[in-house]
This record gives structure tokens, C-alpha cells and sequence, in this order.
């Protein structure tokens, strides 16, 4: 039975995309057909899923397509429900398919690990062959990150790089704002740059906002934009009325994660700012420092952020593009097959590019 067939099977097709998004299931779809390709090109035994979560990829790799997955999650609860999901998936796969075919699928192996820049490749290299039982090191592997968080993404090349058994790696980064760049992290520890060629250069240079901007979705927002969208193109305002709030009372919390608030039409700016620094100190702030004067014509000034903000967003896919090729300039000084594919559709997924690489 053929991947796409099987996904879409009436007493199967539940199981695969339980409380999976549409955004992720479109990347689950796309992402699978990637590693299938791989998997016919280059011979693996099996694929390392890092960051797998509760294992979506994993079982439409698995079950679907037959292929070995072993699935690194730091996150042990993660662990737990993505193995109960698994079992349900093979008593259901049992249950409807022949046992020849129900044979070809392949069980994720889930295992609790925390990778690191101070992961050395032979401690990961074990704890795959004993979560796995091989005997012997001469197994061979293909690496997937899907929307791999920060400096994850570098630290998952390095490994591929520094691992013979390693033989092609899919990558997708994402929050690029989380790498550790040059002026913050060790020059073994940084997410960016990491090409030789970008690291001599001064000009190389990005900072924290550069970085920010570019993990935006440029595409979506032109939409909004095209659609004159103000009760969401209003949210600028106010978050970046929040922002001096913040800067004011708290410096040191700037650039903290505040949670995303849909905005409504008849939300006011008091709630939005709670809600938004809900679990943070910030929370504590009085509510007659919110509503001063400062912050009354912040909010009454919405079009000139929007303006602002879009003109920002007009260098967020030059600063990406920027981070990717350094990413390939590093795996082509380090004599590896590169490639990279604009696989998702933006509007979807915005982080659309797929980082293929192979050894010589």
C-alpha cells in the first residue's frame, strides 16, 4: 500500500492527523515526500527525527512509507504520547490491512535526549545504538529537522557533518532570533555564521531585530494588507506600545516571548497587555501605568507603525536568505552535495525551504 494511499485510508486517516493543524499537516506532507526521495537516492537503514514531538513525521514516515525512524525528543511526556498514538496506529493497522502489508510498517523508536553544542557525536552515536539494539556501527542514517528551533538547526549540520554514519540531511530552521550569533555565543557554540567565507566578513553582521524580522511571514501579510485588514493590522499598535512599557518598567525582560492575542474588534488595550505578559513580572505592572498619555498616542498612531513595519518586513526574506546560504556555504566548504528546495507553500508555512544535503 503506497504512503498516500494509506493516509488516506476511512478507518486509518483519523489517527494520522489527530490534532494536527492544517499548516502541519501540510508540511508533514511535503516533508515525507522529501525524506522518501532521499531514502531512494541514498541508501539508509533508517532516519533520525530531532525535535520529533509527539511524532507526527514519524509515523506517516514509519507506517506509511516503511521506513525506520528513530525519534529524538527532549521532552520525555512528549515520549509517552507519542508512543500510546503509536500503539493505537498498530492495532488499527492490524486490524484493517493484510498481514503482508500491515509487515512493511515500521514502528517509531522514540528516545529522550537533549542535543546540545556540547553534544559530543560519540554519546549521541550510543544512545542511538542501544535505543535502536545494533550490534555493530556500520548502519547508516539520514537526519530531519523540521522547523528546527534556533541553533538547533546548526547543531543538527555539525552533527551531520561530524557522524560517518550520517549520510543526507532535510533541514528547516526556524526562529532565527535564537541563534547564537557572534557578538553572544563561543565561536565553537554559534548558531551564525557559520561558513568560514561569512564569519571573515564584518559586514556579516546580523543583529537580534534583523534576525527577528526575518522569521516574519511577509506572505501572509500582504494579504492582510490587500484586504485592509485593520482590526489585525491594529495589533502593531499595540504591541509596540506594549514594547515601550516594557523597556520603561522592565529593560532587562525586552525581547521576551509575549503570547500571540487575536486581535478583536472591541478589545482594549489594558486586556490585550495582560493577556499578552500573561506568566511574566510584567504582569504585575499597576494599570495606571499602562494608560498614560505616552501610550494613548502610541495607539492612535497605528497606520504609522503598520507603514513602518512593512517596510521592515520588506528585508525579512533578504536576512533569511542571508542565514540559509551561510548554512550552505558551510556544508559546500565541508565538501558536502547541496541543494535547497522551496518546498511549502509560503501562505501556509512561511519558513518554506528544505536545506537537502548528501556526502560525496
Amino acid at each position: 500500500m503506497k504512503y498516500d494511499s494509506l493516509l488516506q485510508h476511512p478507518k486509518l486517516k483519523e489517527i494520522f492527523v489527530k490534532g494536527v493543524k492544517r499548516k502541519k499537516r501540510h508540511e508533514l506532507e511535503f516533508m515525507a515526500s522529501t525524506c522518501v526521495e532521499m531514502c531512494q537516492n541514498v541508501a539508509v537503514d533508517f532516519i533520525v527525527d530531532f525535535g520529533a514531538g509527539v511524532g507526527h513525521l514519524a509515523r506517516v514516515l514509519g507506517f506509511g512509507c516503511g521506513i525506520k525512524v528513530c525519534c529524538i525528543e527532549m521532552q520525555d511526556q512528549l515520549n509517552k504520547q507519542a508512543e500510546e498514538i503509536d500503539k493505537k496506529m498498530m492495532a488499527l493497522i492490524n486490524k484493517y490491512l493484510p498481514p503482508k502489508q500491515a509487515k512493511t510498517c515500521q514502528t517509531p523508536t522514540h528516545v529522550n535526549l537533549c542535543i546540545t553544542p556540547a553534544t559530543a557525536p560519540e554519546a549521541f552515536l550510543q544512545k542511538i545504538q542501544k535505543s535502536l539494539k545494533l550490534r555493530k556501527d556500520d548502519y547508516k542514517f539520514g537526519i530531519v529537522g523540521l522547523h528546527s528551533c534556533g541553533d538547533l538547526a546548526a547543531v543538527l549540520i555539525q552533527m551531520f557533518l561530524h557522524c560517518k554514519q550520517a549520510k543526507f540531511i532535510n533541514l528547516v530552521g526556524c526562529c532565527y532570533m535564537k541563534l547564537s550569533a557572534k557578538d553572544t555565543a563561543n565561536e565553537t557554540d554559534q548558531g551564525y555564521p557559520l561558513s568560514q567565507y561569512l564569519s571573515q566578513r564584518s559586514l556579516s553582521f546580523l543583529s537580534y531585530e534583523a534576525r527577528e524580522i526575518s522569521c516574519h511571514a511577509i506572505e501572509m501579510y500582504k494579504q492582510r494588507l490587500a484586504g485592509n485588514n485593520y482590526d489585525y493590522l491594529k495589533i502593531h499598535s499595540f504591541r509596540a506600545a506594549a514594547e515601550r512599557i516594557i523597556a520603561k518598567h522592565y529593560p532587562e525582560l525586552r525581547h521576551s516571548g509575549l503570547k500571540s492575542i487575536k486581535h478583536c474588534g472591541n478589545i482594549q488595550f489594558e486586556e490585550y497587555f495582560y493577556r499578552a505578559v500573561s506568566g511574566l513580572p510584567l504582569a504585575t505592572i499597576p494599570a495606571e501605568n499602562l494608560l498614560t498619555a505616552i501610550t494613548q498616542k502610541d495607539l492612535s498612531r497605528w497606520r504609522q507603525i503598520v507603514i513602518y513595519y512593512t517596510l521592515r518586513l520588506f528585508f525579512g526574506p533578504l536576512i533569511e536568505s542571508i542565514i540559509l546560504y551561510d548554512r550552505i556555504l558551510f556544508l559546500v566548504e565541508n565538501g558536502c552535495i547541496v541543494d535547497i528546495k522551496s518546498v511549502f507553500e509560503a501562505t501556509i508555512s512561511p519558513r518554506n525551504h528544505i536545506i537537502i544535503a548528501g556526502k560525496r
